[in-house]
């Protein structure tokens, strides 16, 4: 290759000639350059650097007895950290920095603690088999308080977003947010987009409820209006909600909610 270049054709031509790449002819070029041919020293060069900045093993020891060391005394610390400080105790010029060390630790296998186990997340929605396989939608319900407007009232917020289609809505009043409100608000806004498959509430109060409250909300396990029992209204059935949910399942009913299609 060098030859047929040397002769006067070009680089890309002696590439397509040998069947290599353009880089290629240009390395052993670039090589051969300035000498002859038979002097050249055609062998591969390795890519390995010829000077590294590893630790000498005379130090890479002395870093392994100090840990052994450590381990004997009676606080039993026995990381980096404490293995450089040690060695800066003991005298030792050029001490090895903390990530030094560390790397020396798992180069000679003396580290104690494996490495962690990083697994992918569970499917959305996966606690619910039919939000998991997206043949049902799960609205997600809590409040936002504590906000403060300048010279105005305490803010609270009832939040809504949906799990799948990411739909979200907000109702901020002045504080607090009632189980009367958010009843009418979800009862609302279920009418313009449709019933979910469940609603699931944080553990504010207002969804636990109480037994000296009867208006508040129950405890917010999947509530699932469906079919209803009256013409043209989708109401929840009785078994869908457990316990105290018969309060949501009363205020919900009858409002003219429809399913929304899976």
């Amino acid at each position: 290759m060098v030859a047929a270049v040397r002769r006067g054709q070009s680089l890309r031509a002696v590439a397509e000639k040998f069947g290599v790449g353009l880089a290629t002819v240009a390395h052993w070029v670039e090589r051969a350059q300035g000498q002859r041919l038979d002097r050249v020293d055609w062998s591969d060069r390795s890519r390995a650097p010829r000077k590294t900045r590893r630790t000498d093993t005379t130090l890479e020891d002395r870093v392994l007895q100090t840990r052994r060391d450590l381990a004997q005394g009676d606080l039993g610390a026995i990381g980096a950290a404490a293995i450089h400080q040690a060695l800066v105790d003991q005298g030792v010029a050029k001490a090895p920095s903390v990530r030094t060390i560390h790397r020396i630790l798992g180069r000679r296998g003396a580290l104690d603690g494996r490495k962690r186990t990083r697994r992918p997340p569970p499917p959305t929605g996966w606690y619910l088999p039919e939000v998991a396989a997206a043949r049902a939608e799960l609205d997600s319900i809590d409040i936002v308080e504590g906000l403060v407007i300048k010279g105005g009232p305490e803010v609270e917020v009832l939040n809504g977003v949906s799990l799948h289609g990411g739909l979200i809505v907000s109702w901020p009043v002045e504080s607090p947010v009632t189980a009367e409100l958010t009843v009418q608000s979800l009862v609302t806004h279920w009418r313009e987009v449709g019933v979910p498959g469940y609603a699931q509430f944080d553990n504010d109060m207002i969804f636990h409820g109480t037994h000296r409250y009867p208006r508040c909300l129950g405890a917010g396990h999947p509530a699932v209006p469906e079919s209803g029992r009256c013409p043209g209204v989708g109401a929840p059935t009785r078994d869908r909600f457990p316990g105290h949910d018969r309060e949501l399942q009363r205020l919900v009913a009858d409002q003219g909610l429809v399913p929304l299609p899976a």
